[in-house]
């Protein structure tokens, strides 16, 4: 009898290390974009209002692309095939983004190639941990999806330090292209045999349907619980980062905070977070427990960010630092929202439930931009309580959904879910 394989051996499969590299391609774009869209645009010739005015409409576009494409890339997930999600995926991202490169002055042109670019982007999460989590056993899983995580949130440091060291337009082409090497690797990944039992042996079965998911009062709570379980990140990297040099005056803090260095260490903290939520959660053998203790010092994390008044630009960056370690749990929140739900529709829900979590960024950031002029007895709440009051809104749900979840480390997967 031959031996089996090692724990390592089985957890580095291709399916995992092409799925990690294509986690790294989707948040490099990503904090890429948000690096370059000012310099770009001010290459083109834009300045002053027009900044804020075509940033918002290529942002938005780019957020927009990723909400269809979750969709239509989860679907095409569960009809025809994870592998092929996951070459449609990178093919359009490349393309788009090469294509981008050569934009020189048209401000459709560059809104058009970011939307293909979110579009194609969707579905590279959702996929690669939708194959993770089918091929790997069941007691295994948690590591594989750990090491995408992990790996793709360090996309977000290369991002940076190549939008500092090039100009824009190469910087898209070096995404393009590491999207095309994605391409020649994924030739080595296998179909998931799950979904091949399913799709050769259970014609009957409803594939790919998202209207399921809105026509069982139960199936519709439990996807709800899976994206608000995420919303933290997004209020934090979205609000809180976002307008960290805003907020950190209204603080009194001392000294000069910058968007791009708190982006820097709040998702250096992310990388740390990401790693020992998956890993605990494979200690632990348990989701729940590991999500709970990571949402509490998140929520610990955050009330620090904002009793930061008077203290130094230092201080302030490493409880930036903290809240990203906080929301690492991103890790175990995509891969509970893939064990959540069966076979025939796993990747739609692995592949939207993110890029919703993405798109409630708009949400999120139109919430403070209200609230900041909301009047009161001293003048208007500004931008400290109406970024306190969405963070904390945005934690109350995520504990809500949370409790409502079941415990799925260690889970059969192999199920479908009723038509």
């Amino acid at each position: 009898m031959k031996n089996e394989p090692s724990v390592l051996r089985q957890v580095l499969a291709p399916a995992v290390i092409v799925g990690a590299l294509g986690y790294f391609v989707d948040v490099y774009d990503l904090i890429l974009f948000t690096i370059l869209r000012i310099p770009s645009l001010k290459d083109m010739g834009f300045s002053g209002d027009q900044l804020v005015s075509n940033g918002v409409l290529l942002l938005n576009l780019q957020m927009i692309g990723m909400l269809v494409g979750g969709i239509f890339f989860g679907i095409l997930g569960d009809r025809v095939g994870r592998v092929a999600l996951l070459f449609g995926s990178i093919l359009l991202y490349s393309a788009a983004n090469i294509a981008n490169g050569f934009v020189h002055t048209s401000i459709q042109a560059y809104a058009v190639w970011r939307f293909i670019a979110g579009f194609g982007l969707a579905g590279e999460l959702g996929g690669g941990i939708t194959l993770v989590t089918e091929i790997l056993p069941k007691e295994l899983r948690g590591y594989g999806t750990t090491i995408i995580s992990t790996v793709g949130v360090f996309g977000a440091v290369i991002g940076g330090l190549i939008a500092q060291k090039v100009n824009w337009h190469t910087a898209y082409f070096i995404g393009g292209g590491l999207g095309l090497v994605l391409l020649v690797l994924r030739l080595s990944v296998a179909e998931s045999g799950m979904f091949k039992q399913l799709r050769n042996g259970q014609s009957h079965v409803s594939r790919g349907n998202f209207l399921m998911l809105f026509t069982n009062a139960k199936r519709l709570a439990k996807y709800l619980r899976c994206i608000f379980i995420g919303l933290p990140l997004w209020c934090i990297v979205g609000v809180l980062i976002a307008f960290s040099p805003e907020i950190s005056k209204a603080l009194n803090i001392q000294g000069e905070i910058k968007t791009a260095q708190a982006i820097a260490f709040c998702y250096l903290g992310i990388t740390f977070g990401g790693f020992a939520s998956g890993y605990f959660s494979q200690l632990l053998r348990s989701r729940r427990k590991v999500l709970f203790a990571f949402l509490t010092f998140t929520t610990l994390a955050m009330a620090g960010y904002f009793s930061c008044g008077g203290q130094s630009d230092g201080t302030f960056y490493l409880v930036i630092l903290l809240m990203g370690f906080g929301v690492g749990y991103w890790t175990i929140f995509v891969t509970i929202a893939a064990e959540q739900f069966g076979t025939n529709i796993r990747a739609t829900v692995a592949t939207t439930v993110p890029n919703f979590v993405r798109g409630a960024t708009v949400l999120l950031t139109l919430a403070f931009q209200y609230l900041k002029s909301v009047p009161t007895s001293h003048g208007v709440l500004g931008s400290v309580a109406s970024a306190a009051i969405v963070g904390t809104a945005s934690m109350v749900i995520a504990f809500w959904a949370a409790s409502g979840l079941e415990e799925t480390h260690g889970k059969d997967l192999d199920y479908v879910e009723p038509n």
